[in-house]
């Protein structure tokens, strides 16, 4: 039986049964299997051999917390990551995160154009900027951050969606928020070549042909079998598994 998609309100849901009482999981817990699950999705795919310089793209909610822990652990991979965190996120999670980050000298970019000038030295991005509840528009400075992605050429491994696509349609098109006059402007979707879905992946990517990841192996067995997610088998004491190419 073939892994399930899952659509935004049940990934919704499941968070919020692994975060209740009777899943006693919390927030941290799960950033930081996600996160670690991230970490080593991305050095499956490009080992630091050939991919050692790391821009880890962050947002300022729970998908840029993802990015945090995997840009610590990347670190302890023997990568050298930077974050890019232009709107930290204000709760003490987030923070300490941070700090964890700032604690081994990860350089930490706040700026766009210092975004643009760092990935002149780049060798993959991890795209963690925004989640299954994203939705448009897009507000500053993200926009540039977004058009910045589309043209490079430096590969990108996205964190559960890929930043921008809609986690129901998949790519839909992309509009900035409107200015004073009104104005907004369109923003082209980018397509990674990576994708590490969380939990389960969701129905906006079953059309991505890339190389796709599921990280995910803390989902209990009961929960997994409620909402018939057909999880694949993980292997040996790896914490993401390679989901088969879909036609």
């Amino acid at each position: 039986m073939s892994i399930r998609y899952i659509s935004q309100k049940l990934a919704q849901q499941i968070d919020e049964e692994l975060m209740s009482a009777s899943g006693a999981f919390s927030l941290d817990q799960l950033m930081e299997l996600a996160g670690l699950s991230c970490a080593q999705a991305l050095s499956k795919s490009y080992p630091a051999s050939t991919h050692k310089r790391v821009m880890v793209a962050c947002g300022p909610g729970n998908q840029g917390g993802d990015g945090l822990v995997a840009a610590r652990h990347l670190h302890h991979f023997k990568y050298k990551p930077t974050v890019y965190l232009p709107k930290p996120g204000s709760k003490d999670i987030y923070q300490r995160l941070l700090k964890q980050c700032e604690n081994l000298n990860i350089p930490i970019l706040k700026d766009v154009e210092e975004f643009k000038e760092g990935l002149k030295d780049t060798d993959v991005v991890l795209d963690a900027i925004f989640g299954f509840s994203f939705a448009p528009p897009l507000r500053a400075p993200f926009d540039q951050v977004l058009n910045c992605l589309n043209s490079i050429s430096i590969p990108i491994v996205s964190v559960d969606i890929p930043s921008g696509w809609s986690v129901t349609d998949g790519p839909q098109p992309l509009y900035t928020q409107k200015d004073d006059q009104g104005n907004s402007e369109s923003i082209k979707t980018f397509t990674p070549e990576v994708l590490v879905s969380l939990t389960a992946p969701k129905e906006g990517v079953k059309g991505f042909k890339g190389k796709h990841w599921l990280g995910g192996r803390f989902i209990p067995d009961e929960l997994a079998q409620k909402y018939q997610l057909n999880l694949p088998d993980y292997q040996g004491v790896d914490q993401v598994v390679e989901l088969p190419q879909r036609d």
